[in-house]
Formats: C-alpha cells, sequence, structure tokens
C-alpha cells in the first residue's frame, strides 16, 4: 500500500506525541491508535501502517544485544550499559548473551548498528585480506 506525504507527515507528528522525554510510552501509543481509529481520518489506514513502521524502528533503535565469548561480570555489564545510555541515550534495554563461537570480544548491536570486536570477526577479516 502506497502511503500519501500527509499521511506520513501525521504518523511522525503522532509518533512525536507519543514521546515522553525523547523515550517512547507505551500507553500513549495505545491511546493514540485507539483515538485514530475511533475518529477514522482520511487516509487513516495508510497513517497508521507508517506509524506501525515508525513505532518498530523506534523499539529497535532502543534495544541493545550484547553478545560476548564468556559472561561478563557485572561491574562490565555496567560499564558497557553506560557507554551505550551515553552514546543512544536514555531508555535503552540492553540483554546479555553468550556466544562461545565469538572466541573473545564484544558483539553489539543497537538497532542496525553493528559494532564487532570479537575475535571471530578479526578472524574473518584476516581471513579475506590473505
Amino acid at each position: 500500500m502506497k502511503v500519501s506525504r500527509q499521511a506520513r507527515r501525521e504518523a511522525k507528528q503522532l509518533l512525536r506525541v507519543c514521546q515522553t522525554n525523547g523515550v517512547l510510552d507505551d500507553v500513549k501509543v495505545r491511546q493514540a491508535v485507539q483515538r485514530v481509529i475511533s475518529t477514522k481520518p482520511r487516509g487513516y489506514l495508510g497513517m497508521l501502517s507508517h506509524f506501525e513502521r515508525l513505532v518498530r524502528l523506534d523499539v529497535a533503535r532502543r534495544s541493545a544485544r550484547i553478545e560476548s565469548a564468556v559472561a561478563l561480570a557485572p561491574a562490565q555489564q555496567g560499564a558497557v550499559r553506560t557507554n551505550l545510555t551515553q552514546r543512544y541515550g536514555p531508555g535503552l534495554e540492553t540483554t546479555f548473551a553468550r556466544n562461545p563461537a565469538l572466541l573473545g570480544g564484544l558483539r553489539i548491536q543497537v538497532g542496525s548498528d553493528v559494532y564487532d570486536g570479537s575475535v571471530q570477526a578479526r578472524l574473518r577479516a584476516l581471513e579475506e585480506s590473505l
């Protein structure tokens, strides 16, 4: 479905209204969607589909997955969490996972950003350069 410019503009405005201190508020999102469905303005289906896309992207941008070869100590987890919060702002949800295939180092994914400082990635890069 092609979404009109007006519907995109309104979806962006709706997203801004649903944010509190730069963080998306679930309750406001639900209320906004219910209000749009009840009033059914012109082009509301396109607006809601674009709004859903924007919300999905915002949620992905606010979640970080940190993988390491061994379990990180709580102090290390806190340091990583602090650095990511400084870079991406408040409201970042972090999950830590153990991935023995990395051999060492960290692999961090925040939304579409991937920071791969693992030994596995370095070995792969070395292999490609030879």
